[in-house]
């Protein structure tokens, strides 16, 4: 499928432009930068909205105003933690006045489908809309359901997005199981040292996508698979071949290969095999210390690709190994936890 349009809000100034000069985090936390709602939504809806719904909305409305399409026939969001804030404000209400006069606004919109509902609601579109909530795979999950609407000629166009926020509260709950780094310099340091955790990431990025080529897409989507706990390193390099045979796709066409790589030595273990074995001496680039760890930031990694493939050039803030200025076909291969795989094939218009 093509993508006509990609937008995103993340930790980098991704609102306005690619990443070109990433911005430097102190510590293990990275934060969106958030753009001026007031000149994409309405000042008097914004107040009711939870941060997690505004960078929602405001991505998928850049999107549509990207792609020069009012109304999508689809609406698909994929989030694994939904509105945590929203959900941490009621909970928190129902242990302060022991049950007793809740208001019933914080638990509607802590619910997954609270972001795509309000998107719905602003373009009064009453066209297909899911959520998909798959943990690691809920983004790829969302873009599957898109391929199939597109498949079967149910949809023309597909708004598609992914979107995980990071709370006080989701913060200090998963370092104390060890997800994130006790001590960072800064989100530059991130792949210097090996060691235990990784660092904190949100993000939310939305794609308006269609079957047929609009002559000014971003880029065109060739392939999409996902594998579930391979059991290894050598059965994930042993997966990533058969995805490339299976498609009929050589190694010497793809120009750039876009890894997930987090700073986890456990995590970070996989790509160093695969990249050895697989991706010898091809150009390869990362992500991860842009935009932190979460469920779904492999959307914020087909934003970058679909950037980088558009406007004919790779940021020099990503690259790892080799050079590759203006790639024409990127493989991105993102793993979360070593239990959700993802690969994605993408090729210039």
């Amino acid at each position: 499928m093509y993508l006509q349009a990609a937008a995103g809000i993340s930790p980098q100034p991704s609102f306005e432009q690619i990443c070109s000069s990433p911005v430097v985090y102190p510590g293990n936390r990275l934060s969106c930068i958030e753009p001026d709602y007031t000149r994409r939504i309405d000042p008097r809806m914004i107040r009711r909205m939870s941060r997690i719904i505004r960078m929602g909305v405001a991505a998928a409305l850049d999107c549509l105003k990207a792609s020069g399409i009012g109304m999508p026939d689809a609406i698909i969001t994929g989030t694994a933690y939904g509105c945590l804030k929203d959900t941490e404000v009621f909970l928190s209400k129902m242990v302060e006045n022991k049950e007793d006069l809740l208001t019933p606004t914080a638990f509607i919109q802590s619910t997954h489908n609270t972001i795509g509902a309000q998107i719905a609601l602003l373009l009064k579109c009453h066209n297909y809309n899911n959520t998909l909530v798959q943990r690691g795979f809920s983004f790829e999950s969302a873009l599957l359901d898109a391929i199939s609407l597109l498949e079967d000629r149910e949809a023309k166009n597909v708004l598609v997005g992914g979107i995980d926020e990071l709370t006080d509260t989701s913060f200090a709950l998963l370092s104390r199981f060890g997800s994130y780094r006790r001590s960072l310099a800064d989100s530059t340091s991130l792949y210097e040292e090996q060691d235990r955790g990784t660092i904190a990431g949100e993000g939310a990025a939305f794609f308006l996508v269609s079957g047929e080529p609009s002559g000014n897409d971003y880029a065109k989507l060739e392939e999409i698979d996902t594998f579930y706990k391979p059991g290894g390193a050598n059965r994930t390099e042993a997966y990533i071949r058969d995805f490339l045979t299976a498609h009929g796709i050589r190694m010497e066409e793809i120009d750039l290969v876009i890894t997930g790589r987090n700073g986890n030595a456990k995590d970070d273990a996989v790509y160093e095999q695969i990249e050895r074995a697989v991706f010898k001496d091809k150009a390869t680039a990362r992500f991860k210390h842009l935009c932190g760890e979460y469920p779904t930031a492999s959307s914020f990694a087909l934003w970058l690709a679909a950037h980088c493939l558009k406007e004919k050039k790779t940021p020099a803030g990503i690259l790892w190994s080799g050079m590759e200025a203006a790639p024409r076909r990127i493989l991105i291969y993102n793993h979360y936890q070593n239990t959700h795989h993802a690969l994605y094939l993408l090729s210039a218009c």
